[in-house]
């Protein structure tokens, strides 16, 4: 059975908060995340309801069932693995793909997700380091943190960023961070939060924004 663009985008907008609440999703926090108003997200909840792709509990919130589970995390499987394809093979940079994967999200042939999955070496992460789940929706777990949560002197290497904006990434792209980047935490003030931090040879300063969308991994 196939669903519409704007259906798919919510049950992605749902799986993602989701994650993120650990549990139950109001439907003023859908709206939000879909920057739309209250009273349409309460229409689409009852219409992917009634498709049985989520449950509703009226004050408490929504939940995806495993159905709409499994069709948010093929859409999501199939962003991510644009992204790769559109930085990797087509040499678009990491800040210029999200709004194109937003389009080729809804492809629906799953012959050609195969083959492009195969194509590209079967990826287990997309450009921003954020994991692609697998064709039954599974997710690879890594072991990560927030840069704002290292301490002095520790190091570690970027493994994904939590703000996926064009002007961040473009940020860092002026600092030469990006996956992969091996980060040390020279200084840190407690009172603001900020760091002074080392990449490569170059020492420089960031904010606490900075640290706090910035993942590593540390040994």
């Amino acid at each position: 059975m196939n669903y519409s663009f704007s259906e798919e985008n919510y049950l992605k907008a749902i799986y993602h908060l989701e994650q993120y609440l650990k549990g139950e999703v109001s439907t003023n926090a859908i709206a939000d995340k879909m920057d739309t108003k209250p009273s349409s997200v309460t229409d689409m909840v009852q219409k992917l309801a009634d498709k049985d792709l989520l449950t509703y509990k009226k004050y408490k919130g929504v939940l995806l069932t495993a159905k709409g589970k499994k069709i948010a995390a093929s859409v999501i499987r199939k962003h991510r693995l644009w992204e790769v394809f559109l930085v990797e093979k087509l040499n678009f940079h990491w800040d210029e793909v999200h709004e194109i994967a937003e389009q080729l999200e809804h492809i629906q042939s799953e012959e050609l997700v195969k083959r492009l999955d195969n194509f590209l070496g079967n990826p287990d992460f997309d450009p921003h380091g954020d994991p692609i789940p697998d064709p039954q929706g599974n997710v690879k777990k890594t072991e990560k943190k927030l840069l704002s949560e290292c301490l002095k002197n520790q190091r570690g290497i970027c493994v994904g960023v939590k703000e996926s904006s064009g002007e961040f990434l473009q940020y860092l792209d002026k600092k030469n961070i990006s996956i992969g980047t091996k980060i040390t935490v020279l200084g840190k003030e407690f009172f603001d939060g900020s760091m002074v931090i080392q990449v490569g040879q170059d020492q420089f300063f960031i904010s606490k924004v900075i640290a706090e969308n910035l993942y590593v991994q540390t040994s």
